[in-house]
Formats: C-alpha cells, structure tokens, sequence
C-alpha cells in the first residue's frame, strides 16, 4: 500500500558530503503546500538552523513539471501545487559535521538525523510515512524504525521519523542482550575494539536496575547507537526507541573514559522513560517551527542526570569511590558556578533556548543538569528522610510514568509538585520555592540530608592556589601567558578589578610560561604583584591573600560516626553498604 508520504535518502558521491533527499506527497489538496523544516531537535533545546545546510531545492509535480515556490520564513517553503495531487520535493543537505545531533556521510557510512534534514509538511506532521534508503547492497541498517522492505522502514507519524536516527554502513559492530523480554540492540561505527563480555554484562546490570525502578520499559526493543571517533568527543542525545552516542577516542574507550560510557549510557537509556515518554506538557507534541519553552528542565534533564551515575552505583558498575567522584564533579561544577545564585533553576530550563549550551556572560545562570541532579538527590533523600525510607524519587517517577507516560499526557509543573507531595504525605511547598523557582544557597540543605545517610560534605584547597586564595581561573594562551576564565564575584580579585579576558603576563617581574599555578604556590602566603594586559592596556596589580576561600573542592565522605540507621538509609537509597576509609 502506497503511503500518503515518503522519503527517500540516497546516499552517492560521498567525497562531497551531500545527502539527496526525495520527497514525495500524495492525496494534495489546496493550492499551496507549506513544507517545514525543523527549527531545533528534541534533547537539544536551542534553535538549530538546519535550513542553513541546503544548497539545492526543486519542486515537482507527479508529471516532472517544474513547481513554483518561495520561502515564507527561514526554514519553511511555500508550494504552488499548480492542481497536482501529488507533489514532488527535491533537495541536497551538507552533510559533513559528525556529532551527537547532525547528519555526516563519508566513504565509510551514512549517519542521518532524520530532524535536520527531513521536512513535514505543515499540517501533516501526524500521518503515516516510509523512508527508503538508496545505499550500496552490503551496508546494515542500526535504527529503531520497524522494516517493511529491504532498507524501507515505516513511521507512525513525523515526530517518530525524526526521533529515529540511523548509521548504515558495511563496518558496523552489533551486540544484543535481552531483560524482561526487551531486546536492547548496541551498534558501534568506528574504530574499536568492544570487550563484549564486559560490555554486556555492565549493560544488563544497569538496564535490570532501571527496569526495577520503573517497573516497564516503554518500548518492545531499544537501540544504542555509537559513533567511535578517533579524537576525544564525549556526546549523547536521546531519542524515541534509541540513542546516539558519540565518544573517544578509541583507543580509550576501554580504558580512560569507559565509566564516562557506562555513564552516558545510563544518562541515555533513562531518558526513554524521562521525556521520551514522560514528556512537559509544553512538548506535547513537539512544534519543530519555534522553540518549545518549558520551566521543567530541571526534571528532564536533572533528575536524568541524578539517576544516571546512582543506576550504575546501584547495579555495581560503579564502585563507592566511582559513584562519590561523580558526586564530587556535580559539586565542583555547582559550587564554582556563581551564575546558580542569580538565575532559578526554573528560569534557567526556560532560557536553555536562548544561552544553555554556551558559557554566556559571566555568572548568569545555573545548569539544569548540575543544579538539576543535586536538587534531584535533595529531594529524593529529603523524601526518603521524610517516609522512613518508604518512599523517594524513585516513586515520584514511577507515578510520572504511569499517570503521563504511559497515556501520553503531558505533565504540567504543578502536576509534577502534586505528585511530590503525594508520595511526601505533606507539602513541599517550601522546597520548591527555594530550590525549584528561587536562588536560595543549596549547601545547608544538601548538608542535612546527606547525613541522613551518614555522608558529610569535605571541603579542601583548590590544588591551584589562586583559585583558592585569589579567586580566579584560567587557561593558557598557546601554553604561556594565562588568560582569565572566570573571578569570584567579591573576591580578592574582583576587588582588584581583575577581569574575564584579562591576559596575566607575569608574576613578581617573571615571565608566565604556562606555569603560574607553580609560581604562585612559590610565592604563596605572600603579597604577589601581576602583570596584566587588558583591552589593550598594561599595567602592574597586587594581590594580598587573605583568610577568605573562594574555589573550594568539595567532596562527598562517610561521617567519622554512623548510627545504624544512616547505615541502612545509606543502603535503602543506593542498594550498597556504605564503607568507611
């Protein structure tokens, strides 16, 4: 049976990086047709510009007649249908930029996101569509369409289509494993050399563990896609039945960063319950043609992020020192972070589309995913705390699924608090308040709760001293002189009116080769004196170090003292005991 409408992507002259798109649509009424092409893509909330990739586009009618057509916005093309019924589009995108998110071809492979490359056509976007792929005879298929005919695959409507990415290529590496009747498929594309035995088992593990939390997956089979690249990239983007992940490089894939894949993996896979089912209702649907605001980041992204590292501590993938350094990064990135006391965590979920992914100016905002995953492990050892360990995040999610994710619904901010305080037994109003829509200081609070399950926060120096004493960081301009990253609102630095972008040329009279880290613990406890260029003017600053601290590292430990109830606490929450030393 002939769909209402297809595409087909054919991949040819792959030294040129052009991927040509057909189009077709049938059963036309009206005498224009809108097609869109998609403004952003869903796990990256931010618009995309995609439009940008196109170099060529015809349109045609179902006799090869040439259509009119112009553009009504960026990203959105208005056809003349001339009285056809069918309509014809053709177009070629760039495809030479591998990452998470875009679409890459080469002699090797072709990778395609289908939503930066792939129009619906305004109106439409629900209907039934097939993708067809003209690619050479020998190439596998790693995607999560169903397949209806050889490299032709069925869509329930737009959004499944675009949230399907694939890799076809004849060098695919492809594994599968098997919980409570779900296949989980793993395909990697690149150079690598998988230790399977030790890959599957760490998957099994922690895929058990998230199945236990949430009682069933949304889907009847599950597929990680992987790019291997030889060059370190760390990168993960959820989708509806799959993920594309992009690491390296190869050669430490099983060594240096693979508890980063373990731990994106993780992050991943959650996210097929945690906005791929369990969706804001602000994204129910998606709208491709402008941004989908929402102040609810901080639980697609945060609690995801929260629960990705404690999945692996809870299924042994991770050891007690893994899982306490990955809390320790959260804290580093939180603390160091001034911008999370002007921006909420809800003001900063709604303004990921307009600075989320990028630095920005000087502390302007929290992360949703750092901020997000402590305010995550506060609520859900404040629950815990609250219930006697009868209840925690764990349950919150669970009622998500089953009350939005599995109808379809989309939940709403005070949908979400609803049901915190349902599983708390009492309002959580206060909270909320504070963490969720204000900018109170979380340190106090992330204190109380961690000792309930006997953990402590450990504050020690900054290894670099004028992080610590000063209150600056920075990075070295082509391996010497040190250009300043960030300052410490009223540190001594600050103070001394010391800026981002100020380049440090000298300390006491010599020179910085790529070295003030060692000359300033030579010289520590004493009045130092920089040498500083800025907007082009030099001059001569003195630091005096003081009591105060400003980049602490802190760290999560086991209190010198458990009780017998932190100990169990310890182990309700993480399925662990808790060791000492």
């Amino acid at each position: 049976m002939e769909q209402k409408i297809g595409y087909e992507l054919k991949y040819c002259d792959p030294h040129k990086h052009f991927l040509n798109v057909e189009m077709v649509v049938n059963e036309v009424e009206g005498e224009e047709l809108e097609f869109q092409l998609p403004s952003w893509r869903p796990g990256r909330y931010e618009l995309g510009d995609f439009a940008k990739n196109i170099q060529k586009l015809n349109a045609f009618d179902s006799e090869g007649n040439t259509l009119k057509f112009s553009k009504k916005t960026k990203d959105l093309w208005v056809v003349s249908t001339n009285g056809s019924n069918s309509i014809v589009l053709k177009y070629n995108v760039y495809a030479n930029e591998l990452g998470g998110g875009t679409t890459y071809l080469d002699s090797h492979q072709l990778y395609v996101n289908p939503i930066n490359c792939c129009m619906y056509v305004v109106g439409r976007g629900r209907e039934t569509c097939t993708l067809q792929l003209d690619i050479p005879s020998d190439w596998k298929v790693a995607i999560g369409l169903p397949e209806i005919g050889t490299n032709t695959f069925v869509a329930k409507s737009f959004d499944h289509l675009v949230d399907s990415p694939f890799i076809a290529s004849s060098t695919l590496q492809h594994n599968s494993y098997d919980v409570d009747g779900v296949t989980f498929n793993l395909w990697f594309q690149g150079e690598f050399k998988p230790e399977w035995d030790r890959i599957l088992q760490a998957f099994r593990a922690f895929t058990e563990v998230q199945l236990q939390a949430m009682g069933s997956f949304p889907f009847t089979e599950y597929h990680f896609l992987y790019q291997i690249c030889t060059y370190p990239i760390y990168h993960g983007v959820e989708h509806n039945n799959s993920t594309v992940i992009v690491l390296g490089s190869s050669y430490d894939m099983m060594d240096k960063i693979y508890n980063g894949f373990l731990g994106v993996s993780s992050h991943e896979l959650f996210h097929a319950w945690n906005v791929k089912a369990i969706r804001p209702i602000e994204m129910q649907p998606y709208d491709f043609s402008k941004e989908n605001y929402s102040n609810l980041g901080y639980v697609t992204e945060g609690i995801t992020t929260y629960y990705g590292d404690l999945f692996l501590y809870r299924s042994s993938c991770f050891s007690q020192v893994q899982y306490f350094n990955e809390l320790h990064q959260l804290f580093q990135r939180h603390f160091h972070n001034y911008g999370a006391l002007n921006l909420s965590l809800a003001e900063s979920s709604f303004d990921t589309w307009l600075d989320g992914y990028v630095k920005g100016i000087p502390d302007r905002k929290g992360s949703i995913y750092t901020e997000g995953a402590l305010v995550a492990l506060m609520l859900d050892l404040s629950l815990r705390r609250d219930t006697e360990n009868q209840r925690s995040l764990d349950d919150v999610m669970r009622l998500l699924y089953e009350r939005f994710g599995k109808t379809g619904k989309g939940y709403s901010e005070a949908e979400y608090q609803q049901i915190v305080e349902e599983v708390a037994g009492k309002s959580y109003q206060l909270f909320f308040d504070d963490y969720y829509y204000g900018i109170k200081d979380i340190e106090p609070y992330l204190t109380e709760v961690l000792s309930y399950v006997g953990l402590e926060i450990k504050n020690v120096a900054s290894p670099f001293y004028f992080e610590d004493c000063f209150g600056f960081k920075v990075e070295y301009i082509n391996g010497r002189s040190a250009r300043v990253m960030e300052v410490a609102p009223n540190s001594i630095a600050d103070k001394a009116k010391i800026k981002c972008g100020d380049e440090i040329l000298s300390i006491n009279g010599i020179r910085i080769v790529g070295d003030l880290k060692e000359w300033c613990k030579y010289f520590q406890e004493e009045t130092v004196s920089l040498t500083i260029n800025s907007e082009d003017d030099t001059y001569e600053v003195e630091l005096t170090p003081s009591e105060e601290r400003y980049y602490r590292s802190r760290w999560a430990e086991p209190m010198s003292y458990l009780t017998e109830e932190q100990k169990s606490s310890f182990e309700a929450w993480t399925g662990q005991n808790l060791n000492q030393g």
